[in-house]
C-alpha cells in the first residue's frame, strides 16, 4: 500500500468513526452543535462582518493601495512584505481570527502580493481580538482583569516575533522569480495617484461593489460557522468516548518536559482543538496562575485546529500554502508562552505595586467593566445583527438571481 492510499484509508476511517460516534451519542452531538452555533451566532458573525465588508470596500476603492504605499518603507525592511501588510496586520489584530487570512487571500487574488509574500503575511496577521482576550478570557474565565494586559501583550508580541522569524521564509524561491528592488520613501502625491488609479480601474458601480462585499463576507462567515460547529462537535465527542484522555498523554509529556503542572494536560489538549473551550478549562484548572497563564497564552497563539481549518478553507481559493501558516501557529504558541514568563514580573506583578506600574489606570474596576460590558453587549445584540445581515444577504442574492433569470 503506497502512501496516498494509506492517507485515503485514514481519512475514510476517521469520517466513519465520526459518523458512528454522532449516531451513537446524539445528545452530546446536539449540545455541542448548539454551543458552536451560539458562539458563531452571538459573537463571531456580528464581530467580524463589519470588518470584512469594510475591508472589501477599502480594497475595491483603492484605499488599501494608498495605505500600502505609505507603509512600504516600514513593512518591507522589517517583515519583507509589501506595505499593504500593515493594513492587514492592523485589521487582523482589531477584528480577530480569521480576518488576517481573509484579507491576505483577497490581496493575493488582486495580485497585489506574491505567493511567498502572502505566506509570510498570513503567518503573523492572524490574532485574537482584544475584546476576546480581555472580556472573555481574562475577565470572563479567569475573573482577573489585570491578567488581560499580560495575555494581550504576550499575544501581540508573539505575532511580531513570528513576523520577524518568517521574514527569511521563502528567500530562495522568491529569488528565482523576482529581481532585487530598491525602495525609496514614497510621497503623499504618489500614494494619492495610486489611490486614484485604482479607483478609476474599478468599473463596478458603488451598489455592485457594496453588494459584492456583503455577499463575499457573509459566505466566508457561513463557512467559518460550519467549521466552528464541526469542531465543537468533534471536540465533545472525543471527550465522550474518552479519546481525549488518551491523547492527553501527549500533552502530559510536553508539560512534564517544560516543568509545568500535569493537571493542565486535558485543558491544553482541548485548546489545541478549540481556543474558547481550552481557555475556559485552563482557567478552572487546579494550578498556580503563572503556568495557567502560560498555557492560555499558548492556546491563544496556536489558535486551535478549528481556527486553522477556517484559515485553510479561506486559503483554498488561492495558491497560498497552508503549511507555513501551521508552522507559524506552533511558533506563536511557544513565543506567546515565553513572553508570559518574561513579562510576568514587569507587567502583572507590578500591577500590585503602583509606583512601578505604567498600566495602573487599566487595573481599576472601571476599565474592567468596559471590556465586560462590551463583551456582554456583543453577546446580547449579536443574534439581531446576524439575522439582519443574513436577511440583507438573502435579498441581494435573490435580486441578482432574479436578474440573471430575466436576462437568461
Amino acid at each position: 500500500m503506497n502512501l496516498s492510499k494509506f492517507h485515503t484509508f485514514l481519512i475514510a476511517l476517521f469520517f466513519i468513526f465520526l459518523t458512528v460516534t454522532v449516531i451513537t451519542h446524539p445528545q452530546a452531538s446536539f449540545e455541542a452543535s448548539k454551543t458552536g452555533l451560539s458562539m458563531w451566532w452571538e459573537v463571531v458573525f456580528p464581530s467580524l462582518l463589519p470588518f470584512f465588508i469594510l475591508s472589501e470596500l477599502l480594497i475595491g476603492f483603492g484605499i488599501v493601495r494608498f495605505v500600502g504605499l505609505l507603509l512600504e518603507p516600514f513593512m518591507r525592511p522589517i517583515f519583507r512584505v509589501p506595505g499593504v501588510g500593515g493594513f492587514v496586520l492592523a485589521m487582523g489584530m482589531a477584528s480577530g481570527y480569521p480576518a488576517g487570512a481573509k484579507l491576505t487571500a483577497r490581496l493575493r487574488q488582486e495580485k497585489q502580493i506574491s505567493r511567498v509574500e502572502a505566506e509570510r503575511l498570513v503567518s503573523f496577521t492572524n490574532s485574537s481580538n482584544p475584546l476576546f482576550i480581555f472580556g472573555a478570557v481574562a475577565v470572563g474565565f479567569f475573573h482577573n482583569a489585570p491578567l488581560g494586559i499580560l495575555l494581550a501583550s504576550a499575544h501581540y508580541l508573539g505575532n511580531i516575533a513570528v513576523g520577524l522569524t518568517m521574514r527569511s521564509y521563502g528567500r530562495k524561491e522568491e529569488a528565482k522569480f523576482t529581481d532585487k528592488k530598491t525602495f525609496s520613501l514614497p510621497s503623499l502625491k504618489e500614494a494619492f495617484q495610486a489611490l486614484h488609479s485604482a479607483r478609476m480601474a474599478e468599473k463596478r458601480p458603488f451598489g455592485k461593489i457594496l453588494g459584492d462585499a456583503v455577499i463575499s463576507s457573509v459566505q466566508t462567515l457561513l463557512m467559518v460557522g460550519g467549521f466552528i460547529i464541526l469542531f465543537s462537535v468533534f471536540n465533545r465527542l472525543l471527550s465522550v468516548v474518552q479519546i481525549m484522555d488518551v491523547l492527553s498523554f501527549i500533552t502530559n509529556a510536553a508539560l512534564t518536559l517544560f516543568h509545568l503542572p500535569s493537571k493542565l494536560d486535558i485543558p491544553l489538549m482541548s485548546g489545541m482543538f478549540e481556543i474558547t473551550l481550552g481557555s475556559k478549562l485552563v482557567s478552572e484548572a487546579d494550578a498556580a496562575l503563572l503556568p495557567r497563564a502560560m498555557i492560555a497564552s499558548f492556546i491563544l497563539g496556536f489558535s486551535g485546529l478549528s481556527v486553522q481549518a477556517q484559515v485553510a478553507g479561506i486559503l483554498s481559493d488561492t495558491d497560498i500554502r497552508f503549511k507555513p501558516f501551521f508552522m507559524a501557529r506552533v511558533l506563536q504558541g511557544f513565543y506567546a508562552a515565553v513572553f508570559i514568563l518574561l513579562l510576568w514580573k514587569p507587567l502583572y506583578v507590578a500591577l500590585d505595586e503602583p509606583h512601578q506600574s505604567v498600566f495602573l489606570p487599566l487595573n481599576d474596576q472601571g476599565a474592567a467593566s468596559v471590556f465586560v460590558s462590551g463583551w456582554n453587549s456583543l453577546v446580547a445584540l449579536g443574534p439581531a445583527v446576524t439575522l439582519a445581515a443574513l436577511a440583507v444577504y438573502v435579498l441581494i442574492y435573490w435580486h441578482r438571481l432574479s436578474a440573471k433569470i430575466k436576462k437568461g
